[in-house]
């Protein structure tokens, strides 16, 4: 199938999906909400695509898995970018057929501005986004030897015998790791 049949296929489900979670209802009268998937992919772009994929796959932990192009063509007519087509990077945090896909890209000839983000609250918008780890020290030790930083003083205890490490992309989005 190619790149762009997939997509087509991809906005298809999404679309059915949409139609089907809009007209369908519950006997209550209330709208019922169903989905083809129980995870939900999210885009990311970047200032280099190279070093965000790197941080991702090697100091995070994510699997990276086949990418695809969308064409200038698709990507101005679905309202995603004007005349600018681009690669992904599709990364996973497990091979499940569910796994959400952190998708990595970078329009080298119409870069973005980044947006003011100090702290959490200092834009609006997608904030960070949370991994949970199976063991925080695996994971620490993979910070370490990439040479990544945690901030300010964590990792910070949590309830349940839960750590949270924060730690910034190397656009600086704020990534936080949870877990034992």
């Amino acid at each position: 199938m190619s790149p762009l049949s997939r997509q087509l296929v991809i906005v298809a489900i999404c679309l059915g999906g949409a139609v089907a979670a809009s007209t369908a209802a519950q006997s209550d009268g209330k709208p019922e909400v169903t989905f083809s998937r129980s995870s939900v992919d999210f885009g990311i772009v970047c200032s280099n695509v190279k070093k965000s994929v790197a941080f991702y796959r090697d100091v995070v932990g994510l699997h990276e898995i086949e990418g695809f192009d969308v064409s200038a063509e698709l990507a101005s007519n679905a309202g995603l970018a004007d005349g600018h087509g681009v690669h992904v990077h599709v990364l996973v945090c497990d091979d499940s057929p569910d796994a959400t896909r952190i998708k990595l890209m970078q329009f080298k000839d119409a870069p973005g501005a980044k947006p003011e983000n100090d702290f959490i609250h200092s834009s609006l918008g997608l904030s960070y986004t949370t991994f949970w780890v199976a063991d925080m020290k695996v994971a620490l030790g993979r910070l370490k030897s990439a040479g990544v930083g945690t901030l300010a003083k964590s990792p910070v205890d949590l309830a349940g015998g839960l750590r949270l490490a924060v730690v910034r992309d190397p656009d600086g989005n704020f990534v936080e790791l949870v877990g034992p």
